[in-house]
């Protein structure tokens, strides 16, 4: 499992080297933030967080990320029991690294999640992996570390209901949401 981990942020630093031109954060430091309610998708601003419909909006219109097709996307999905970036993945957390290296001003919040699978404990320790996993991929972007907070909330918080594998694979997942 390690071996493909680094194979994944090999591949993330050498996005980064070709794209960002800007020398990537060799020592990020760990970062959690304290967990915000979560809002129904009403458009509504809640804490500092905004609610935005990226399916229709984009940085000119006001929303907060990258335009396009990749930047909308603020769903990592991972394996069971597995905090390794998938590598449909490495496109889309490079698309975000590249607009907040570029925006030092913007701030993400990386929301970790499991499914119902094991104990409370071991999911809170999953999905805060997921979610540090995913700021050490943004930091080889350039990213400030002031950036980017993580949270997990584990199996708390599911996207979907059930207990069969469509459920569960929804269920384990790293949210990036974007915060003012």
């Amino acid at each position: 499992m390690k071996q493909k981990t680094l194979i994944v942020m090999a591949a993330v630093a050498l996005l980064a080297a070709a794209c960002a031109g800007k020398k990537p954060v060799e020592t990020p430091a760990e970062t959690t933030a304290a967990a915000v309610p979560a809002t129904a998708d009403s458009g509504a601003q809640s804490a500092g967080v905004a609610t935005v419909d990226t399916s229709t909006a984009s940085t000119s219109q006001g929303a907060l990320g990258p335009d396009g097709p990749l930047g909308s996307q603020r769903v990592i999905y991972f394996d069971f029991d597995s905090s390794e970036i998938r590598s449909e993945y490495i496109d889309v957390i490079a698309a975000h690294g590249r607009f907040l290296a570029a925006n030092a001003n913007m701030r993400v919040r990386l929301e970790g999640h499991t499914d119902e699978r094991g104990s409370r404990e071991y999911n809170i320790g999953l999905g805060e992996q997921r979610a540090q996993t995913v700021k050490r991929a943004l930091a080889l972007q350039g990213v400030g570390d002031a950036q980017i907070a993580t949270v997990s909330y584990g199996e708390e918080r599911p996207a979907a209901a059930g207990s069969d594998e469509n459920a569960y694979s929804k269920n384990r997942r790293v949210e990036i949401v974007y915060i003012n």
